[in-house]
């Protein structure tokens, strides 16, 4: 589980094994922390996104919550790991957020979009992990 969750904590991955994030910034030092702050670029629904993250909670290897505190809509992130009865980590990844603007005119169409974006990001990380 650390090496789960120590990949998938530390932001500089992000481009990584999100398919939709170019490039992520570190906008106050390492490490990561409750209050950092980290910059994304990201590209999503054919418009480039630049949004900044503000870590709100963080717990080693259990769970992370970072919130939007810059960007086109207010968004939190939370990634969650346990260990499963096979010796295996489980990661969740949920995205919640408050559109506006143009994304507020396609919510509907945001959401699985989104939910299709963090399966593929999933298996990108499993696949990194493993190696395969």
């Amino acid at each position: 589980m650390t090496e789960v969750s120590a990949y998938a904590a530390d932001p500089t991955n992000a481009p990584e094994w999100y398919d939709n994030i170019e490039s992520a910034a570190w906008e106050t030092d390492p490490p990561l922390r409750v209050g950092s702050r980290v910059a994304f670029v990201a590209r999503f629904m054919g418009r480039q996104l630049t949004h900044t993250y503000e870590i709100v909670e963080l717990v080693p290897e259990e769970r992370l919550v970072m919130r939007t505190a810059e960007g086109p809509f207010p968004m939190e992130t939370t990634y969650t790991w346990v260990s499963t009865a096979e010796g295996y980590t489980r990661m969740t990844l949920r995205n919640r957020g408050e559109p506006t603007g143009f994304f507020k005119l396609v919510a509907p169409i945001m959401v699985g979009a989104i939910r299709r974006a963090n399966n593929q990001d999933l298996n990108q990380l499993k696949t990194i992990l493993q190696g395969v």
